[in-house]
């Protein structure tokens, strides 16, 4: 399905490096297949050197060589970019975009301002940061010219660093964004917090650091794995009169989940800003 294509990445960050981690990790594709461009030399250098794949100083020359084109950038740098590969694009290429809260017409209108006088079949995408590790939670959605045969092949790319779930409304993109997209971060504060209270509690840090990530990462993957609803794995640790709902009356107390759904609500709010946003 991908031996004959190129896949470039338009941006070198870290999303790019998870994305090019796990394809040449999960053998879908050869490095040899992979070109990126940044406009940082460091990491092209770092890049090359690690993944040994072939790097550009210039955007439009990804766009020019590769079959699948990955937007890994920053939002607030789509406008130029879309300017810079606009006259590189054919109707045969697929763009996929991670630059959050940027629609598909948006990309569009931008590549149409850059020169573009047909369309290109354009996927939405918001991976999280544990891509970095294979586990991340990525929420796709395909444009009005997406083929099934395209989107087959942007899930088989992202399924080698994750879990995929296509979204059929692009709407809730900005959702999704809020979600998984900034979500561990909520996760490690939280992580955070647990430390800090064992620490107070007479835990040594390092200590309280190995108790709090293990229990994080056995608690999903119990999640995971078991098949059980989570209220249900809830009951199974909470005892009447027992440590855990003592516990848990303090979170309820706080508000914790208005406080998360507020959360969730200023994050989806901010990806729909910059989704008016040029």
């Amino acid at each position: 399905m991908l031996t004959k294509k190129t896949i470039g990445f338009v941006g070198a960050g870290n999303m790019a490096e998870a994305l090019i981690k796990g394809l040449i990790s999960s053998s879908i594709v050869s490095a040899g297949q992979i070109i990126a461009s940044e406009k940082r030399k460091d990491r092209l250098v770092h890049m090359a050197e690690t993944y040994e794949i072939k790097v550009f100083n210039k955007n439009y020359e990804v766009a020019k060589a590769a079959d699948i084109i990955f937007l890994t950038i920053k939002p607030s740098d789509l406008p130029e970019i879309l300017a810079d590969i606009a006259p590189e694009l054919t109707k045969e290429k697929l763009l996929i975009s991670v630059a959050a809260g940027k629609t598909t017409d948006t990309i569009l209108k931008g590549l149409k301002s850059g020169g573009l006088r047909h369309t290109v079949p354009i996927i939405r995408a918001m991976p999280n940061i544990p891509a970095l590790i294979g586990c991340g939670a990525i929420g796709v959605f395909a444009g009005s010219g997406v083929n099934k045969d395209q989107l087959k092949l942007a899930k088989k790319i992202f399924e080698a660093v994750g879990k995929v779930v296509e979204v059929g409304d692009e709407a809730l993109m900005d959702a999704v964004t809020g979600l998984s997209g900034s979500g561990p971060a909520y996760i490690f504060h939280f992580m955070e917090a647990l430390i800090e209270a064992a620490i107070r509690r007479g835990i040594p840090q390092e200590k309280a650091r190995v108790l709090v990530m293990q229990t994080t990462l056995g608690s999903a993957r119990l999640a995971m794995e078991s098949g059980k609803e989570l209220a249900e794995l809830k009951d199974m640790v909470t005892s009447p009169g027992g440590t855990t709902v003592e516990g848990l009356k303090k979170l309820e107390e706080g508000k914790l989940k208005t406080i998360v759904d507020e959360t969730v609500k200023a994050a989806t709010r901010r990806a729909k800003e910059l989704s008016r946003s040029t």
